[in-house]
């Protein structure tokens, strides 16, 4: 849990308890089952049992939404970074439930809910459950076979304010545009967040993947949020703090060459055809 935190598109994380197990391509290098093994916490794996929270760690949201009340700001609360709210096992359940609750509780923070597990959102939800106006319904996609398997079912969702898109790690071209535009059922992608991975094993980013979705996004007035370059940056980019023994990450391209030099999260930095962009999506719900 964290206030203030260091994730650059939100304002907070909470997290109703830790642990998950591997699901797709994107999990394959999960910073959060790295953290918990660091930390020797054994909450990974279909056996491994999950850690759950105490009343104190419940009360934290309630405190921030009192905050964002008082200064008429909307906050907004990334759930869960250490796990997946929509994983499938009965021992969450009940705190499922606790965490509606508390989503409902809090109607000053806007609560981002990132799942890989889009497809058992509505299972998991209790029977004739719409998710409220403050929560931001978002699926991993990391690639274009995921974007096929899981956008249908983010679409199916018309109550969430903000239907999202977590493209990180980025492991390929993704082509969005079907999503990106409005849906017979007047449903369609609000915002992509898009970066490349970072951590041991990190796998390189071609450069034209995330340019791609920040012109896709553009052309249909969807904000875009590029987070990271990871581990792996455009050589150009990255020149200053380039030496001898930095590996370097060879995309060949239309005939041409495009060097990446790994340089770590920090020094690769996020800028984007010589800009950052952090575009978040209008709700027309407060500031």
């Amino acid at each position: 849990m964290g206030k203030d935190t260091r994730i650059e598109w939100t304002h907070h994380t909470f997290n109703p308890w830790w642990g998950c197990v591997r699901v797709s391509d994107a999990c394959d290098h999960c910073y959060a089952e790295t953290w918990a093994k660091r930390l020797g916490v054994d909450v990974w794996g279909a056996k491994s049992e999950r850690r759950f929270f105490g009343d104190a760690h419940w009360k934290e949201p309630l405190k921030w939404d009192r905050e964002a009340k008082e200064s008429k700001t909307r906050r907004r609360v990334f759930c869960a970074s250490m796990a997946d709210v929509f994983e499938n096992r009965k021992d969450l359940l009940p705190h499922r439930h606790r965490l509606l609750e508390l989503i409902a509780a809090t109607p000053n923070l806007d609560w981002l809910l990132l799942t890989k597990r889009i497809h058992l959102v509505r299972k998991q939800l209790p029977k004739g459950y719409e998710l409220p106006g403050n929560v931001w319904l978002g699926a991993t996609v990391e690639n274009q076979d995921a974007a096929s398997k899981r956008l249908k079912y983010l679409l199916e969702f018309e109550t969430p304010a903000v239907r999202f898109l977590s493209c990180e790690p980025l492991l390929g071209p993704l082509d969005l545009r079907p999503w990106l535009k409005t849906s017979k059922a007047g449903t369609r992608v609000d915002w992509v967040i898009a970066g490349g991975e970072s951590g041991p094993g990190a796998r390189p980013m071609d450069p034209q993947w995330p340019e791609d979705l920040r012109k896709q996004c553009n052309a249909a007035g969807v904000a875009f949020h590029f987070k990271q370059w990871g581990h792996w940056a455009p050589l150009e980019q990255a020149a200053d703090v380039v030496n001898g023994r930095t590996p370097i990450h060879v995309v060949r391209r239309d005939g041409t060459e495009v060097k990446l030099a790994a340089v770590g999260k920090g020094k690769a930095g996020r800028s984007l055809g010589g800009r950052h962009w952090d575009q978040f999506p209008n709700t027309g719900i407060g500031a």
